[in-house]
């Protein structure tokens, strides 16, 4: 056997070949498996497109690249795990388009920070950083309480997704700018609302100004909800059993 193994040493073209055949029969193994099951990601159940609100936020928070500073993925490593959470689920960003899973932590993995601070903490945190965290090197976002969030075409915005495989129906996209303002308002009417996105839908006056649908409203409303859909106990238990 170790002579034959010298052979394909000596010959660089036989021990090419021989490299070759090994890597494609390593890659059709796995490689093959993958395209007999109908999706990669496990389904969690939680899990629902973002309201035309959250969405809005989600464009803003692509806008000001976010991502360059800030993570959206935790590793399954202890000390991350301790540190931020439940590590991330694939399922977690299968409507995220672009994935928003960042490279970079200059802040810190915002992957669950949904719930972890209250609207009035991310407003003022979001206005003035250093307010809050007197070492924060991050820019000041006030003038999002100036402006009105784009919600107008966030409908338009929805049937682009959908074609992406979004699972936005008809009733939410034709329903889209009035969901938005609904969630916004705390003395709205939010019925239809919790009808097409369920009753755990975050809704109230994020930015603290009952005159307007703010950049804040939008952004804070999409950062409220990170982390926080897919039922994480729920997947423990199904990881659990299939152990």
């Amino acid at each position: 056997m170790l002579n034959h193994h010298k052979k394909l040493e000596k010959n660089s073209i036989l021990l090419l070949v021989f490299t070759l055949v090994a890597i494609s029969v390593g890659g059709l193994v796995e490689i093959v498996p993958l395209f007999r099951i109908e999706t990669t990601i496990e389904k969690v159940s939680g899990m629902r497109p973002l309201t035309p609100l959250e969405l809005a936020g989600q464009q803003i928070y692509m806008r000001e690249n976010c991502s360059a500073c800030h993570s959206q993925q935790i590793r399954p490593l202890r000390d991350e795990v301790e540190r931020y959470g439940h590590y991330s689920l694939a399922a977690e960003s299968m409507n995220d388009h672009p994935f928003l899973w960042g490279s970079k932590r200059i802040g810190p993995d915002l992957a669950r920070v949904g719930g972890k601070y209250s609207d009035e903490w991310h407003s003022a945190h979001l206005a003035n950083p250093r307010d809050v965290v007197p070492e924060s090197i991050m820019p000041p976002y006030s003038s999002m309480k100036e402006h009105g969030a784009e919600l107008h075409a966030i409908g338009e915005l929805m049937k682009t997704y959908r074609l992406t495989g979004v699972p936005y129906t008809d009733a939410m996209v034709e329903n889209a700018y009035n969901d938005a303002m609904a969630q916004a308002h705390v003395d709205a009417d939010a019925t239809g609302l919790n009808e097409r996105y369920g009753k755990k839908v975050n809704v109230r006056d994020f930015d603290g100004q009952r005159n307007m649908v703010s950049e804040m409203d939008a952004l804070v409303a999409y950062l409220q909800t990170l982390g926080t859909l897919a039922d994480i106990k729920d997947y423990e238990l199904q990881e659990g059993q299939k152990n």
